[in-house]
């Protein structure tokens, strides 16, 4: 798997430095960015987006994804996401994930696109900045719904107006596109170790815009199929990731994964704990995978994987398994410091375009049972598990079912399984895009009640108090507009 280690240590330590201190701070304007040197290159502004983005991704948005996804759920020893298993957030708890896509990633964004504008030799850094850019705008609008786009990262604008969440997929299909009309995969100017991605490898670069462009017009499959089919069809026969897209770590000079850097922060606490959902669920299909996501549980008599249901916090239970150091989300070993960010995963490609040729809308040359399997395959491969012709044989849920919708029900609980933990954000967007899996339960300590779980997060308060034109407040349990049952 294609992988790229941060080479300038003191580089990204600085750049991290500024953002964690800037998380740190009161809270800016959207459009203010504390971190933006008044003569940036485009060699320093690239990682610092970068790292913006796999911050977002790797924390916060990790976080919240994980419990809601029911990956992990609240440690029933300590309290630090109670409210997230209770869905009893506040506006303030999303200041900083609006702030680190906003005021860091896509200002910084926009400095690049200003430096590169009409220079033919930086057009390769013009397309990744357009890529970023509808990606950071994907993350924020899965996340919020509507959000700025038109007068969002523009310093002498304060009060940006939001956008609906249709024109906002507009934007992000039309960067995309754009992206893909300049990139060259043969040009002789093009990013080096600043690129924390691909380092430079517009091949690369070109599959994930293909990849990405899939992801988000699959997104619209419920509320927009006749738009969403007619995009994929431009990609039939596409070159797709077949590596994972990846930023990663090390515990050297501060450089620690960003959720276990939170640990660190939080004197090593361990809040989140193995959800009875994946957990049973894993055990039950055989997955050899528990093992990579997972510790074991052992005391007398007991050596498995063991979850406990959402919100149990309250009970006194000490059985439980803990997440791995593989996907970063164990306080107690510093092996999490390594754990990547990923972006988008060559499991996560094979599956989007097996989903989309079960719909009809894509021809791959592949038949989706292959591309299915490929995913299971690739997902093995992401963490060296050896096993997966045996798990694919053998485990119900490997199996291919008759009918269109049963195989998107298995590919969707397929992705599931191999986002545990490491693509837990992308994991709840789909489950609220295709209900699946159809397994979820709603947590012990839920403050919604009416079986209603969690469809947004909510607008953070820096733009409820500062912003004149903030749209007015959503409850979480709101769907945004692509979410439609």
């Amino acid at each position: 798997m294609t992988t790229i280690h941060i080479k300038n240590k003191c580089f990204l330590l600085l750049i991290i430095a500024a953002i964690s201190f800037a998380g740190c701070r009161k809270f800016l304007d959207t459009n203010e960015n504390p971190n933006l040197a008044n003569n940036a290159s485009v060699e320093l502004l690239l990682p610092a987006v970068q790292a913006a983005i796999g911050h977002a991704l790797g924390n916060p948005l990790q976080i919240h994804g994980g419990i809601w996804a029911q990956f992990w759920t609240q440690n029933p020893t300590s309290s630090q996401y109670r409210s997230l298993d209770q869905y009893s957030v506040t506006t303030t708890a999303f200041d900083r994930p609006w702030r680190m896509l906003y005021s860091d990633a896509l200002q910084d964004i926009q400095e690049i696109l200003k430096l590169t504008a009409g220079k033919e030799a930086s057009n390769q850094y013009t397309a990744i900045a357009y890529i970023l850019k509808a990606y950071a705008f994907q993350l924020a609008t899965d996340a919020f719904g509507d959000v700025p786009v038109a007068q969002a990262a523009t310093p002498n604008i304060t009060n940006p107006a939001y956008n609906p969440q249709q024109q906002v997929y507009d934007s992000i299909l039309n960067w995309v596109d754009r992206a893909l009309t300049l990139i060259d995969i043969d040009a002789e100017v093009t990013p080096g170790t600043d690129d924390l991605i691909f380092q430079g490898d517009m091949h690369q670069w070109l599959r994930f815009a293909n990849t990405f462009k899939l992801r988000a017009l699959l997104r619209l499959s419920e509320v927009a199929p006749q738009r969403a089919a007619a995009g994929i069809q431009t990609l039939n026969n596409a070159e797709f990731l077949e590596d994972d897209a990846q930023i990663e770590y090390s515990a050297v000079g501060g450089n620690q994964n960003p959720l276990f850097s939170e640990m660190l922060g939080l004197s090593r606490v361990q809040n989140l704990v193995a959800s009875e959902t994946v957990a049973k669920y894993m055990t039950q299909n055989k997955d050899p995978r528990a093992d990579v996501f997972f510790t074991r549980y052992v005391a007398t008599g007991i050596d498995s994987i063991i979850g406990i249901r959402q919100g149990s916090f309250r009970t006194n239970t000490r059985r439980f398994s803990l997440p791995s150091a593989a996907v970063g989300a164990n306080a107690r070993n510093d092996q999490s410091a390594n754990a990547p960010v990923k972006l988008m995963s060559a499991a996560e490609s094979y599956f989007l375009q097996a989903e989309a040729v079960v719909r009809g809308w894509l021809t791959t040359g592949q038949t989706a049972l292959t591309l299915f399997r490929e995913g299971i395959h690739a997902s093995f491969e992401s963490y060296n598990v050896p096993a997966a012709e045996a798990y694919i044989a053998a485990s119900p849920a490997a199996q291919w079912p008759g009918g269109t919708e049963a195989q998107i029900r298995a590919i969707i609980i397929q992705k599931w399984l191999a986002m545990t933990g490491n693509q837990s954000f992308e994991a709840w967007t789909e489950w609220r895009r295709t209900g699946y899996p159809d397994f979820f339960t709603v947590s012990a300590a839920t403050a919604l009640g009416d079986e209603r779980m969690p469809a947004r997060l909510l607008y953070p308060s820096s733009e409820v108090t500062r912003n004149v034109n903030f749209p007015g407040i959503k409850q979480i349990y709101e769907p945004v507009w692509w979410d439609v049952d």
